[in-house]
C-alpha cells in the first residue's frame, strides 16, 4: 500500500464528510436549492474519487508511473471540480467576484477525473 496515497485519501475523505455535513446543516436556507444541489454534487464526486484513491493505493507494489499519473489526476480533479463547485455554490454568501473564472475550471476537473480513470485502466492492464 502507498502511504502517500492513503494519507491523501484520508484527508479528502474527512473533508468530504465535513463539507457534506456543512452543506446539509449549515447552508440549507442560506443559498438556493440549486446551489445546495451543486454543493452535494461536489461532495459526492469528492468522496467517489477519495475511494478511487484508496483503491489506487493497492497498486503501490507495481511502482508504475501510470499510478502516479492517476493519483495526480484524481487529486487535481477533486481540487478543480469539487473545489470550483464549492466556491460557485456559495458565491452569494462569500461575494467572490471571480465566479466567471471558476466556470471553466469545473470541466477541467472533470477531464482530470477521466484521465485518472483511464490511467487506472492501463495500470490494471500492466499489473501482473
Amino acid at each position: 500500500m502507498n502511504k502517500r496515497i492513503i494519507l491523501t485519501a484520508a484527508f479528502f475523505g474527512a473533508w468530504a464528510v465535513i463539507l457534506g455535513a456543512f452543506g446539509a446543516h449549515g447552508l440549507e436556507g442560506k443559498i438556493s436549492a440549486r446551489s445546495v444541489e451543486n454543493w452535494h454534487t461536489a461532495v459526492n464526486y469528492q468522496m467517489y474519487h477519495t475511494l478511487a484513491l484508496l483503491f489506487l493505493s493497492t497498486f503501490s507494489r507495481a511502482r508504475i508511473s501510470i499510478i502516479n499519473g492517476a493519483y495526480i489526476a484524481f487529486v487535481l480533479g477533486i481540487v478543480f471540480f469539487s473545489g470550483s463547485l464549492y466556491l460557485l455554490s456559495t458565491r452569494t454568501l462569500t461575494g467572490i467576484g471571480f465566479a466567471h473564472i471558476l466556470g471553466p475550471i469545473t470541466p477541467l476537473g472533470g477531464v482530470s477525473f477521466i484521465v485518472g480513470w483511464i490511467c487506472l485502466f492501463f495500470a490494471a492492464l500492466r499489473n501482473k
